[in-house]
């Protein structure tokens, strides 16, 4: 197998807007449900919230050259909808798309590709007042929102996607509440899950009727790799089950235009479905032009023995599942090693997704859209941030994404998780994912050794070694 990645690969890093952005209350932006969220006391690990974060509102050009100091061609951003539609309706607000016009124009000067995420988390808290992706009116005002920024900047941005992880903004900020806007609903979860789906058509649909013949459009989903901890039946339809609740919910619609049918049956006792529409699965299928893949972890299951016992699925502690449905299932942690996070590292996770999903949406494109760590990095004495253990997850991680390539997967881009640290969500500043360390006092930017390994491969597009201490 070659050391050499496909010409034409995309090498990126990525971020999020309410991760980095700061400035929550200037030029217009009114709050988004992680500012309510955050600022609730409980909700987040010290209380730390995004007001500030990396102050990368205000230090855009300074971001920009670290990206290109580090030699990635293509840039995943977010935009903040609070930030240009602040009520979640109506027309947008141009002080905040200024600021998105600025970053592109900044990005395409430095030879950077801009990769816009439409929705990565922060729906505007009137809209959540409203009742939030649970409603229907929803899923029509994203597309609205979709509209705005895609006839502002389509003219320069040709990748778009629509949502970012879309089971997490269901499940987990309906189902446990760990995640803004920290409801504990079941139902309202699957509902948010389908208005989520539907939005993403509707939004899909909206885009391509603004953008050039030449704009792409894609949504960025974070499959589980779920493995069965036995072959016993009950194991199995164990992992049946998380993978409808997972995985299928979104392909199902997205890729297919149905729901499988063994998740209407797992959660009936829950719910009818009745939310569902005629003809909603049909809209939420739109041609795509690729498949965004999020990887971090697999998931170990089993039939469940102890109601009581811990949940280990790596998605925050709560007396609430995430789960709808799957009280039958337990969540297994797997031997070996874990990042900062309490994650297993299972590069085999990343391979198996990708080659599946290149079987299941044959023609397709994927992209791993994103796949890094948290590590516990701190500066020497010199100022340097060595971050070995980082470097070799990334090794192992595009090793497999190497693999997947050869045996016949259509991967054409990888977007590292984080370009720099910030506000890790629930939280807060306490989990470190960037290539760069942030001094969150100064604001200073540090490129961690993993940068630089990073800047090689991406320069020769040729997988360098990792270190073994």
């Amino acid at each position: 197998m070659s050391d050499t990645f496909p010409p034409g690969f995309l090498w990126g890093t990525a971020t999020a807007a309410y991760q980095i952005e700061g400035a929550t209350q200037e030029d217009g932006r009114t709050p988004s449900i992680w500012d309510t969220f955050s600022h609730t006391p409980g909700k987040t690990e010290r209380g730390d919230t995004g007001d500030i974060a990396v102050d990368h509102y205000h230090r855009r050009a300074e971001d920009v050259r670290l990206m290109a100091g580090l030699g990635v061609n293509a840039y995943r951003f977010s935009v903040s909808w609070p930030r240009v539609q602040p009520t979640g309706r109506g027309p947008a607000v141009q002080r905040g798309l200024d600021f998105y016009r600025g970053l592109v124009d900044d990005l395409l000067d430095h030879g950077i590709e801009p990769v816009l995420t439409l929705y990565h988390w922060d729906l505007p808290q009137e809209l959540e007042a409203a009742g939030g992706w649970p409603e229907r009116e929803t899923a029509y005002r994203f597309a609205e929102y979709a509209r705005c920024v895609g006839e502002a900047l389509g003219d320069r941005v040709t990748r778009w996607t629509t949502l970012n992880e879309p089971w997490c903004s269901a499940f987990l900020g309906y189902a446990s509440g760990v995640h803004a806007p920290g409801r504990t609903d079941p139902v309202a979860a699957l509902r948010a899950a389908h208005h989520l789906n539907l939005g993403h058509g509707l939004a899909t649909a909206a885009l391509r009727s603004v953008l050039p013949a030449t704009g792409q459009v894609s949504v960025s989903l974070n499959p589980s790799a779920v493995r069965a901890r036995t072959r016993s039946a009950g194991d199995l339809n164990a992992r049946r089950r998380i993978d409808a609740l997972a995985n299928r919910i979104f392909t199902g619609p997205i890729l297919g235009g149905a729901y499988p049918k063994d998740l209407f049956a797992d959660t009936a006792r829950l719910t009818d479905w009745s939310f569902v529409q005629s003809g909603d699965e049909a809209l939420c299928r739109q041609p795509l032009d690729s498949l965004g893949i999020n990887y971090y972890q697999p998931a170990v299951v089993s039939e469940a023995t102890d109601p009581t016992a811990e949940r280990h699925d790596g998605h925050g502690a709560s007396d609430h599942s995430p789960w709808p449905g799957a009280e039958s299932v337990a969540f297994h942690q797997p031997p070996g090693e874990l990042t900062a996070m309490n994650w297993p590292v299972d590069p085999s996770g990343l391979y198996d997704l990708l080659t599946h999903y290149s079987r299941e949406a044959p023609g397709l494109p994927l992209m791993v859209t994103e796949n890094g760590a948290a590590y516990d990095d701190k500066p020497d004495a010199d100022g340097v941030v060595h971050d070995p253990d980082r470097i070799r997850y990334l090794h192992g991680h595009l090793s497999a994404v190497r693999r997947a390539i050869a045996d016949g997967a259509d991967v054409r881009g990888y977007f590292l998780w984080s370009l720099m640290d910030n506000f890790e969500w629930a939280y807060g500043y306490g989990k470190r994912f960037g290539a760069v360390h942030v001094d969150y006092e100064t604001q200073r930017r540090t490129p961690k050794s993993s940068a630089r390994w990073y800047a090689r491969l991406a320069a020769t597009g040729e997988l360098p070694d990792a270190p073994l201490d």
